[in-house]
């Protein structure tokens, strides 16, 4: 029997870990961020009487890897599987599809997701870190 002011739901992801996932994914946005404020500054401007090829130097440096992003893909898809579908139900709750009184809910649904790995799913979120931390806030961890 729960006991008044017990929680309904009991986290199998620690919630520092969490944490951590917040951080790197506010990096990992903080990058692309970047990148698209860049992207203005080193446009190329051709008037009609240039008749100049422009051959792009910065190739190499577009290859490179954005490895806060590779961290954070890694960490995740170390996650077991109650674990992960424990950081899906946060996102869920913190973007709003469920509140924290269907924390078992989400869990079950997240637990049935099929198709996606999980670190390719929540990557594809562009409010990743918002969403973990109003999952963690609206459930109290």
């Amino acid at each position: 029997m729960q006991r008044p002011g017990e929680k309904e739901w009991e986290l199998t992801i620690d919630p520092d870990t969490v944490r951590l996932f917040i951080l790197k994914a506010k990096a990992v946005g903080a990058a692309l961020n970047d990148d698209y404020a860049d992207g203005s500054e080193h446009e190329v401007e051709l008037d009609g009487d240039t008749h100049d090829s422009h051959s792009h130097d910065g190739l190499a440096e577009e290859k490179e890897e954005n490895l806060t992003e590779e961290e954070l893909r890694e960490l995740i898809d170390d996650l077991n599987v109650d674990e992960a579908a424990d950081l899906v139900a946060l996102v869920w709750i913190g973007r709003g599809d469920y509140d924290a009184a269907e924390w078992t809910e989400a869990v079950n649904e997240a637990r049935q997701r099929r198709g996606t790995r999980t670190s390719s799913y929540l990557l594809g979120l562009p409010l990743l870190a918002d969403y973990l931390e109003e999952g963690l806030e609206a459930i109290g961890a």
